[in-house]
């Protein structure tokens, strides 16, 4: 009887915990600088892949930077995607997130660090793709790629 009731104990301080940390990861979104949000114009241009046929040389980009009820999420107006993204470091003027997408039998996280001067922004983002087993769910293969990023502010913090 006593360890059915530590047993409850111990699930119930875990889901406190749980809840605990949601607060921490909220906190954090207030820490990012103001000049982050709005809507940027990104040009990448990749630095070393092990995947050069998974991975383009350079490209252009829109992103949509906006919070709401202190979720962070990143869209592109033109092509409808959009994804919630987690914030790990914020300064005054610099912030390192992380995304991930999913598509069919990929995962594609994206970690990525800039550093914001006025309306622009530079920094990397570090990509890699897991191909899914579609049976069993392991990691088949895993392919990497790093970009140098560049961004020009286009509209305020959100055309959304």
């Amino acid at each position: 009887m006593y360890k059915l009731f530590g047993l409850i104990f111990i699930f119930f301080m875990t889901i406190g915990s749980v809840f605990a940390g949601q607060t921490t990861l909220k906190g954090f979104v207030e820490k990012v600088p103001d000049t982050f949000f709005g809507s940027w114009r990104v040009s990448s241009y990749r630095l070393e892949t092990d995947a050069p046929i998974s991975f383009k040389e350079k490209g252009v980009d829109l992103w949509n930077l906006s919070v709401e009820a202190g979720v962070i999420n990143l869209s592109n107006p033109f092509s409808g995607a959009m994804a919630e993204i987690k914030v790990e470091e914020a300064t005054a003027n610099s912030v390192t997130f992380t995304k991930i997408g999913k598509y069919d039998n990929k995962i594609l996280t994206d970690k990525v660090s800039i550093t914001i001067n006025g309306d622009n922004f530079s920094g990397t983002d570090e990509l890699k793709l897991d191909t899914i087993s579609d049976v069993d769910g392991s990691i088949r293969k895993t392919e990497t790629a790093i970009y140098s990023i560049k961004g020009e502010k286009i509209a305020g913090q959100s055309v959304l």
